[in-house]
């Protein structure tokens, strides 16, 4: 396994531990509710960031992003779209289904269209080299998904178990079935902030670089224009529902709370920005390895943040085991995939 394979592997897993682990400051806040940080978090992350660093980085970027075709911003900021639409749907899932349930479905069908697209519908720059879904480093890329979806189950029924130690009661409103459906849409729809870098970062990186930007600030500019669409869902959802509650006011309450969101924000934007550069710089198959490594390391990172926070105190035996080995699993799945990805380079 050669030096830019295993940094890759590094930086797609640090990606994951940033995502899932980014919210930690919501544990802090006091004074604003789920809309209030989430829409300064997301502000934050998703325009304020990419733009910024784009722009103080490359300062022609307007320039190279009129030279890249209409066509790469429709399709990326399309996934981004689904992508967006995905995390209000995921929002509505927990109180119809739970958390647990609803975060088992969402990763394992995330994961699976995620990791396998990219090696049927070919991406765009070095990603168009990925090997198909036939060869040995696909089906082992395969073996490292079904492994993942293993531990999913694992990581879910944990949860559960949790859940009854502690005797907590999720409220729950609406029909099962309908939130069934809606997590299903959810999980297939949640791997789009992945695709759409995956199908809109050839020609953005390329026409960004040969205005002189650098790898970093192009890929940012890469998740400037691909993320519009999920941008505006992400952004306009918390802002319809503060116009509902007219609580506009609260954001003028509490400047801790106002910087606690906005690190929130950084920590996704940070996340996203390695997970493109990790993709890259592990190759042809990297859309596929690296977004499978994310995830298990996001669920890892997501684990970390409840144990550290307490979560799970209190709770011992049979679900605390049954986590620790979805923990094992993830670490093997994400082994596996990287072996995948060095198949790949034979």
């Amino acid at each position: 396994m050669d030096n830019q394979t295993i940094l890759g592997i590094v930086v797609v897993s640090l990606a994951g531990v940033f995502i899932g682990s980014g919210a930690w400051p919501m544990k802090m806040i006091k004074t604003f509710r789920f809309e209030h940080w989430w829409f300064v978090g997301m502000l934050t992350g998703l325009f304020i960031l990419p733009w910024a660093v784009t722009l103080a980085a490359c300062p022609n970027a307007f320039k190279a992003f009129a030279s890249v075709p209409t066509e790469v911003y429709i399709k990326s900021n399309l996934w981004a779209t689904a992508w967006g639409v995905a995390n209000v749907l995921c929002g509505l899932c927990f109180v119809r289904i739970g958390v647990a349930l609803t975060g088992a479905i969402l990763t394992g069908l995330g994961v699976s269209i995620g990791v396998t697209l990219p090696m049927i519908v070919k991406g765009s720059g070095l990603f168009q080299d990925a090997p198909n879904l036939g060869s040995p480093a696909g089906l082992t890329v395969l073996l490292g998904v079904a492994v993942m979806l293993v531990g999913v189950g694992f990581a879910s029924a944990a949860g559960f178990g949790r859940d009854q130690v502690l005797k907590k009661s999720e409220e729950r409103s609406g029909s099962f079935l309908g939130g069934l459906i809606m997590v299903v849409l959810a999980g297939i729809m949640s791997a789009g902030i992945s695709l759409a870098f995956v199908y809109g970062q050839g020609p953005v990186v390329a026409a960004l670089k040969g205005e002189g930007a650098g790898e970093i600030s192009a890929t940012f500019g890469v998740w400037a224009t691909a993320l519009v669409g999920g941008t505006l869902v992400n952004v306009i959802y918390p802002a319809w529902l503060i116009t509902k509650g007219r609580s506009w006011n609260v954001f003028a309450q509490s400047g801790r709370d106002l910087i606690l969101a906005a690190i929130i924000g950084v920590n996704f934007a940070a996340g996203i920005v390695l997970m493109g550069n990790g993709m890259l710089m592990l190759g042809a198959l990297g859309a596929s390895v690296g977004f499978g490594i994310q995830q298990a390391s996001q669920m890892l990172g997501g684990q970390g943040l409840g144990f550290l926070s307490g979560e799970w105190k209190g709770v011992y035996g049979k679900p605390r085991n049954l986590m620790f080995v979805a923990i094992a699993l993830l670490i093997v799945a994400a082994v596996i995939m990287a072996m995948g990805n060095t198949q790949s380079k034979v």
